[in-house]
């Protein structure tokens, strides 16, 4: 089987070890074998970046686009292809992992028109004889650390607008999901990326990416994954002050009110909470509805869950896929034993389910009669879990919905355009999602939460520019 290498200063370079890339949906399906870069390669990675980063800081923006447009053009092109491998991969369904790819795709073209849109401001002195101008600049060279289970969107959306804005990139991705990682950078390099501009470095977090945010020569590190990795990033580097972009975890929550349409609230419920296996940091995993329809609305919500099938991701028909390994399955396996314990009741599914592969198949799970203070109403599973919890009345449901560490996403289900223009603002959360499943959001606007979600500038769109450049401010005097 070929071993597939990490790209370093132009160079495709094989690891000092490799890792198996295993389909979950089918343990004895061996995607291949992908590099693990050292602590040596981490080092050289970042010189190979910093060296490259004068000339493609005063780079061309002809050539900036072209390689990005070139790039998104290759990403939608082959997305059945690379969403085939995603699916193979993190086991998102076929369909999902393919409209993954073509979001990645259109993100570099974004991104591309992006390059041909910087601007500045020029501005009168409140001096006589004097000119101010703004501009934005490129920050330096960028560590990127990307999690398993948006393997393509993810890195896109980090790498496409640090390279437009005239950064350097070290790209560490997740050891769960290699294989979209180094097709992107494959892509890249085909593309014209000049050597050193952007470097893959697939390997251990606690090896590449500690050198990483603790090495001098990396201006800023832009992180999406745990809580806690996020808040050891943010500290280290704190030390060095280093600029840094972090999403982390959400708890998100659903509001269903009573005046909603039912269909479109368990329609908002099983997509967000279930669809990609819930393993999305935006996933509604807290319902909270008030009294007069909780009853419909959960018997609608088990009916959904009853009629979905949970099978291989690449098979036709499959709504649900597998759950990314055997670490994440056991996590939500815990998580639904916890919620007995707290005498939650458990009506339906969070059962281990045999198919005709061996994989990590687990039924989506739903429990009723969750309290505030329980640790499934507190705590990220990270899995296709969730609970209701019956409230009085819409005041009631926006103090349970604010009632958490996180404010990533947050819902709303109601015809009422007086209760859903009070929640839009009310809401504590960087994304509010009315009549509209918490999960699922555009390429072109900015994403980002509040609270323990996130931390720095937001991603997407072009508010990236305020992390990916820094602002200086000429004088001109005649």
């Amino acid at each position: 089987m070929n071993v597939f290498p990490n790209l370093i200063g132009g160079q495709w370079l094989e690891g000092g070890s490799v890792n198996p890339n295993i389909n979950p949906s089918n343990l004895d399906d061996v995607i291949g074998q992908y590099a693990q870069a050292d602590a040596a390669q981490a080092h050289s990675a970042i010189a190979a970046a910093r060296a490259a980063f004068p000339a493609w800081a005063l780079s061309g923006i002809q050539q900036r686009f072209d390689i990005l447009d070139k790039a998104g053009s290759e990403i939608l092109a082959r997305k059945e292809e690379l969403g085939a491998l995603l699916s193979r991969e993190e086991g998102k369904t076929l369909p999902e992992g393919i409209g993954e790819v073509a979001r990645a795709g259109q993100i570099f073209k974004f991104f591309a028109g992006e390059v041909l849109r910087l601007s500045g401001d020029k501005l009168p002195s409140v001096r006589p004889g004097i000119d101010v101008e703004v501009t934005r600049e490129p920050v330096g060279v960028i560590g990127l650390i990307t999690p398993w289970n948006f393997p393509i969107a993810i890195p896109a959306w980090k790498i496409a607008p640090a390279l437009a804005y005239g950064n350097c990139v070290v790209f560490k991705p997740a050891e769960l999901v290699p294989g979209s990682a180094w097709a992107l950078a494959d892509i890249l390099h085909r593309a014209g990326v000049p050597a050193g501009v952007f470097n893959l470095v697939m390997g251990r977090g606690s090896v590449v990416g500690d050198v990483m945010v603790r090495h001098r020569d990396v201006s800023a590190i832009s992180f999406t994954g745990s809580v806690g990795t996020g808040r050891a990033i943010a500290a280290l580097a704190a030390e060095r002050l280093a600029k840094v972009q972090l999403e982390m975890g959400g708890k998100n929550p659903l509001v269903v009110l009573d005046d909603a349409d039912l269909s479109v609230a368990v329609n908002c419920a099983v997509q967000g909470a279930y669809f990609s296996t819930g393993q999305r940091c935006t996933a509604s995993s807290r319902f909270i509805v008030t009294s007069g329809i909780h009853d419909r609305f959960v018997q609608g919500v088990k009916e959904r869950l009853a009629a979905l099938k949970v099978d291989d991701a690449l098979l036709e028909g499959t709504d649900i896929g597998p759950v990314v390994d055997a670490s994440q399955l056991d996590q939500d396996l815990r998580y639904i034993e916890i919620g007995k314990s707290e005498d939650a009741e458990l009506v339906f599914g969070g059962e281990l389910l045999q198919r005709r592969t061996r994989g990590h198949f687990l039924s989506p799970a739903l429990f009723t009669g969750a309290t505030a203070g329980m640790r499934i109403s507190r705590e990220e599973i990270f899995g296709p879990v969730a609970s209701v919890q019956r409230v009085a009345d819409y005041e009631e449901a926006l103090a349970v919905a604010n009632d958490t560490e996180f404010g990533l996403s947050s819902g709303v289900v109601t015809t009422s355009l007086k209760h859903a223009s009070h929640f839009k603002r009310h809401a504590q959360a960087g994304m509010v999602m009315v009549n509209a499943p918490t999960a699922g959001v555009d390429y072109h606007v900015p994403f980002g939460g509040r609270k323990g979600s996130s931390l720095g500038p937001r991603e997407q769109g072009r508010y990236a520019a305020e992390f990916y450049t820094t602002v200086k401010t000429t004088y001109i005097a005649a």
